[in-house]
């Protein structure tokens, strides 16, 4: 197959491809809210259809106990490489709406960028390898390899259900590698190769003291104060820079050697510019390592949303009588998100003051963190195919963020993955007027053809070592 046909066919086909962009990006598809689940529904419909469309003879939508899996196979021919391509049709919630510019699901292309919920995380990237399917099927009549999809509904909800899916259905998985339409770039103009991704583990607090709220003159100093006893505990929890202070929480961390850290500080990062581009006066975190350092081989303990008391406009003299707040955590290699999240427990049972009473409720889902065989053949051609695309070498890159399926597949399947996406960091993902460059999309779809293409010349045998 001749990558120029294809490239050449991709442009001829751009307002097309982007016409059915839009579409899939219109389906409000939001996991967290159940008001959405008929969304959810359209969603995979449309993807399975699209499937179906692009000439894959095995489609289905499988259930899960939660939102469905879309499944494909295009069986091209026996003995060439199977890869297991991997996306998600689910999305954020929109909040705050007064924030976006345009509607987020009514997709706009403004200045060379398609702005949605979902344009880059997950809808735009999961986009390319199927446009690029089009194309290698147009030009060449089918594919250079086997390829299977697989499509979740809940990778913006910690994916509960993927492991048990995954699980009940590995036969019909199984692959020799699997890639992700997830993940991203280091920026616009410098490919990366991601070689891993930090795990994650979530939980919520809860803090009562009275029974409801009460008059803040009448009972003001003698009832316990819930937010100021949450907010007590959530402080004692890191140190000053950052470090956290929950006993066990860095149990297992892995010492990165001297030489890993050498390449990361070849990572082009321009500290000034990126405090600019997030409109922050000063970096936090563990003044021992560098920033990048602190994004890719460092744990974290946020607190992502806390509420309670009143919220209205004006003011209202009330105590409160509850707080809440969540929290995740982000792991690094050799972290198990279970014997953190214990860890996490243990410190509110010790620290929580013995006047208000206290819950921690994990939720269901979380990752392991994810570190790629450095030697795979696979990332071999990958970086080949984006140096094809892009004009220059890809840097190595470790995502700061989270993809349960990397650790999931590995385990479940034996099957090692590649990060294969095209958004970039500044994509405004999980906040307000979300986007795509429509250049860096189209550079998606050229390089997945050129990843066909060198995927399929490899024995199976060699995408499975390690």
């Amino acid at each position: 197959m001749d990558p120029a046909l294809a490239d050449a066919y991709l442009a001829q086909s751009r307002d097309r491809h982007l016409a059915q962009l839009v579409t899939f990006l219109r389906i409000p598809s939001i996991s967290a809210l159940p008001a959405h689940r008929g969304a959810m529904a359209e969603a995979a419909t449309w993807l399975a259809d699209h499937l179906r469309d692009l000439g894959t003879t095995d489609v289905r939508i499988l259930p899960t106990a939660g939102h469905p899996v879309v499944y494909g196979h295009w069986r091209a021919a026996d003995g060439l490489p199977t890869v297991l391509i991997y996306g998600h049709y689910d999305v954020q919630p929109v909040d705050p709406l007064a924030e976006w510019e345009s509607p987020p699901f009514a997709p706009e292309i403004r200045h060379g960028r398609i702005y949605a919920r979902g344009a880059m995380d997950d809808k735009g990237m999961l986009y390319a390898p199927l446009a690029a399917l089009d194309a290698v099927r147009s030009v060449a009549g089918a594919p250079p390899l086997n390829l299977k999809f697989l499509f979740e509904g809940e990778e913006e909800i910690l994916s509960p259900n993927l492991e048990p899916f995954i699980h009940e259905h590995r036969k019909l998985l199984g692959a020799d590698l699997a890639v992700s339409a997830d993940g991203a770039m280091w920026d616009a103009d410098t490919p990366s190769l991601t070689v891993g991704g930090r795990g994650v583990a979530a939980l919520q607090i809860d803090v009562r003291g009275a029974r409801t709220d009460l008059h803040g003159g009448t009972y003001g100093g003698v009832v316990p104060n819930a937010i100021d006893a949450l907010t007590t505990l959530l402080a004692g929890m890191h140190a000053p820079r950052g470090r956290v202070t929950v006993e066990g929480f860095y149990d297992n961390v892995r010492s990165v050697p001297d030489a890993e850290r050498r390449q990361i500080a070849l990572t082009p990062f321009d500290e000034a510019a990126y405090r600019t581009q997030l409109g922050v006066r000063a970096l936090d975190g563990e003044p021992e390592f560098t920033p990048v350092e602190r994004l890719w081989i460092r744990p974290v303990l946020q607190v992502n949303g806390i509420w309670g008391g009143f919220q209205g406009d004006g003011i209202k003299m009330v105590l409160p009588a509850e707080a809440h707040a969540k929290l995740t955590c982000r792991l690094v290699p050799n972290q198990d998100p279970d014997h953190v999240l214990a860890a996490i427990e243990r410190h509110v049972r010790l620290h929580a003051p013995a006047d208000v009473a206290v819950t921690v409720t994990r939720f269901p889902g979380r990752a392991r963190p994810y570190l790629m065989l450095a030697d795979h053949p696979a990332l071999t051609v990958a970086a080949g195919a984006l140096k094809e695309v892009y004009g220059k070498d890809p840097i190595p890159y470790r995502m700061g963020g989270t993809l349960p399926f990397a650790d999931i597949v590995k385990r479940e399947l034996g099957t090692w993955l590649i990060f294969f996406a095209f958004g970039e960091r500044d994509c405004q993902q999980h906040a307000p007027n979300e986007f795509m460059r429509l250049r860096s999309l189209d550079r998606g779809m050229r390089a997945y053809v050129r990843l066909f293409a060198a995927l399929g010349a490899i024995e199976p045998r060699a995408l499975r070592a390690g």
